[in-house]
């Protein structure tokens, strides 16, 4: 029998990334006796060290490359890139990697915040080791775990015992290095190879399989490819990184027998679930697991263990939008309401380089997988008379994927400007399954980017 607990409240929530302290806020909010648990910061990796500083980094570096454009365009301008303005902004929205902002929200909804590393103890417990020592927390309702993710770092001789950079490394860089060596062609890296070359440092890119952004669609990762290599980027796909070394002023990489030198090198190679110590194995699941499957609900296994499990550990989409989203569904069962429940058909995600990638659903290659009849409908940006009208080096692509059977989107891709405000479009049709008869007969409004959808849907053979 497991000894009293120290402190009993109704519901625990077990690391504060967007989706547990937007838990937390709203249980709070709605009266209950929530204790929210983390060892790092309120906020998690979003607002420091993700989506936040990367964006305001992105931003400026947007700003410069359409600076350049101005040749050719409507005259003339000399550019000066300066990457202490960008670190100061980033400085100033992180409150110098400070959470008061969000602890302080937190607080204020009635919450009560425990610092430190916390296990499962059991069903509805949680243990923290804090800098006082340990306190064995009991939900009376049960925990909401929210433990995130850690950057992962691949097994390269020599590479562990170099000062290399993270995503949480990198948004503190105060100097712009004169070169910059990104290995790992996802999201993260392709989007901080851009903004770190547009600023003037000579970059290179490897990737270790044949494409970037392998979750994207072929067309869209050969658009960034070529966007990337327009603005300098040295990209090396089916690159072998087999050794790294630091003789204190830069980096030296084996790739594929040559030796390449960098002053500074960022690591972008993906995400480590944190489930390795949070005692999964005190409840009765696999702690040695990927992800937590849920229902959709957000519970975890037979209802017996009082879990509720969002964010990124669950494996259903690794954002901030969709960790919030199952945020927002755990509040609503553990308040007793009726719905609605999660769904995941129609998930979004945008990668911020330009051009903007976005993609919603299925890609054709993972329809095809669930055995779908599909059919594809695909339309050029630079095609379209907006494209043409922002100038020559705009190019993108609309892809849409199709059930032959059903006649509705379940899936589509965009990589234009302004990319994720046109995934707007077309995450609303995929989610709400409307029939493409319905979306061809829709206005598209002149002269916009979203139009290209347009193009697309009529490429379908339907």
């Amino acid at each position: 029998m497991s000894a009293p607990a120290d402190l009993i409240c109704d519901v625990v929530v077990l690391g504060l990334g967007p989706g547990g302290e937007y838990a937390a806020n709203k249980l709070a909010r709605a009266g209950l006796d929530v204790v929210a648990v983390d060892e790092l910061l309120v906020g998690g990796e979003c607002p420091f060290f993700g989506c936040t500083p990367s964006k305001l980094m992105i931003r400026g570096g947007n700003v410069l490359a359409e600076a350049r454009r101005v040749d050719g365009l409507g005259g003339t301008v000399e550019v000066h890139p300066d990457w202490t303005v960008a670190a100061d902004r980033v400085r100033k929205a992180t409150n110098d990697w400070h959470d008061h902002p969000h602890a302080d929200r937190l607080e204020e909804s009635g919450a009560r915040i425990v610092r430190g590393h916390g296990r499962l103890d059991g069903p509805g417990r949680v243990a923290v080791d804090t800098p006082d020592g340990r306190v064995v927390l009991e939900g009376r309702r049960g925990v909401v775990l929210n433990s995130g993710t850690r950057p992962s770092v691949p097994p390269v001789d020599g590479l562990a015992g170099t000062p290399y950079w993270t995503n949480r490394e990198v948004v503190r860089v105060d100097a712009l290095p004169a070169s910059l060596a990104v290995v790992g062609g996802g999201a993260i890296g392709c989007e901080l190879a851009q903004v770190f070359a547009r600023f003037g440092s000579q970059v290179t890119l490897l990737q270790s399989s044949d494409r970037l952004m392998t979750r994207e669609e072929p067309e869209v990762s050969e658009v960034v490819v070529r966007a990337l290599r327009r603005e300098g980027i040295d990209v090396r796909l089916g690159a072998s990184l087999d050794g790294v070394s630091y003789d204190g002023d830069a980096f030296t990489l084996t790739v594929d027998g040559e030796r390449l030198e960098a002053e500074r090198l960022l690591v972008a190679t993906g995400r480590t679930p944190n489930l390795d110590d949070v005692g999964l194995d005190t409840v009765g699941l696999a702690p040695a697991a990927a992800s937590v499957p849920v229902d959709e609900r957000m519970r975890a296994g037979d209802g017996s263990q009082r879990l509720w499990v969002v964010g990124d550990v669950t494996g259903l989409g690794p954002y901030t939008h969709v960790a919030r989203y199952q945020g927002a569904v755990a509040v609503r069962d553990l308040l007793g309401e009726d719905g609605p429940w999660a769904e995941y058909h129609g998930v979004t995600h945008v990668t911020f380089t330009d051009p903007e990638v976005g993609g919603v659903g299925l890609t054709e290659a993972t329809a095809r997988e669930h055995g779908i009849d599909v059919r594809v409908g695909t339309a050029q940006v630079e095609r379209s008379a907006r494209g043409w009208i922002e100038g020559d080096d705009v190019e993108g692509v609309v892809k849409v994927v199709a059930d032959a059977a059903t006649g509705v989107l379940v899936g589509a891709s965009v990589a234009a400007p302004s990319g994720g405000e046109v995934l707007g479009l077309l995450s609303a049709a995929v989610h709400a399954r409307t029939p493409v008869a319905t979306l061809r007969g829709m206005h598209f409004a002149y002269l916009t980017f979203h139009r290209v959808v347009e193009a697309a849907l009529a490429d379908l053979d339907l």
